[in-house]
C-alpha cells in the first residue's frame, strides 16, 4: 500500500523487451534507497512495481503486458519523469489517501490554468473510473494523492498547489498527456457492498 504522497522524482532510464514483456530500469532521483531490499514494492507514476536488481544509479523492474497494456507505463519514453513512493510502513503517517497501486485506466491531461498561486488541472476519464469520483473525494493520478473539486460526465478537475507542482511529474507534464488514474479503495467496497446486500439473509 501507498499514500498517493511523492517522495521523489525519477526518470526511465531504459527499456529491455524480454519475451513479450519488458524490463524497465528508473533513476532514483532523491528516492532513500539505503535500506532497499530485493522484492520491495515501488510506486511508480501509480503502478506498484517490483524491485528486482538495483545500483547506486537506478533500479529495475520487470513490467508484465498486462501492465504495459493498461497504464502510460508501456508508452513511455526514455528520459521521462515518473512519481516515485516506497510502499507504506505501519508506523508511517497516512498524509495523503489509501493507494494501492492498481491503476484503474488511463486518463489524459485537458487543461492546466492558474488559480491564484495554484493550478486548476481538468483530466478525462473515462466512465469506469469516473463512476468512482465524488467532489471532494480523493483520487490516485499518476500516484499522487488529489482532492476532486468538480466531477462531470467527461472528466474531473483538481488543484495543484506549488509544492505538488514543484516535487513532482506534474513540472514536467502538459495538456495531451496520459495520466494514470486509481480511484478510492475505499468506494469500490461500497459498491461492492451495496451491490451484495442482502445476498446472506
Amino acid at each position: 500500500m501507498f499514500t498517493g504522497l511523492i517522495q521523489s522524482v525519477g526518470r526511465l532510464l531504459a527499456r529491455d523487451v524480454r519475451g513479450g514483456d519488458q524490463r524497465l530500469r528508473f533513476s532514483w532521483g532523491t528516492l532513500a534507497h539505503d535500506d532497499i531490499a530485493l522484492g520491495e514494492s515501488i510506486a511508480v507514476s501509480g503502478c506498484c512495481l517490483t524491485v528486482v536488481a538495483w545500483d547506486e544509479a537506478g533500479w529495475d523492474a520487470d513490467v508484465s503486458n498486462e501492465t504495459l497494456a493498461l497504464t502510460k507505463l508501456g508508452a513511455l519514453d526514455i528520459g521521462a519523469a515518473v512519481n516515485l513512493e516506497r510502499s507504506l510502513l505501519p508506523t508511517d503517517r497516512l498524509g495523503g489517501h489509501l493507494v494501492s497501486g492498481h491503476v484503474d485506466a488511463v486518463g489524459a491531461v485537458e487543461k492546466v490554468w492558474e488559480d491564484g498561486r495554484s493550478q486548476r488541472w481538468r483530466f478525462s476519464a473515462p466512465p469506469s473510473v469516473l463512476r468512482y469520483v465524488a467532489v471532494k473525494g480523493s483520487i490516485a493520478v499518476d500516484g499522487t494523492s488529489l482532492t476532486v473539486n468538480a466531477v462531470d460526465e467527461a472528466g474531473f478537475e483538481v488543484n495543484l498547489v506549488p509544492h505538488t507542482v514543484a516535487h513532482t511529474a506534474f513540472g514536467e507534464t502538459k495538456a495531451g498527456d496520459p495520466v494514470n488514474l486509481e480511484v478510492d479503495t475505499v468506494a469500490r467496497y461500497v459498491e461492492r457492498l451495496l451491490a451484495t446486500r442482502g445476498e446472506s439473509k
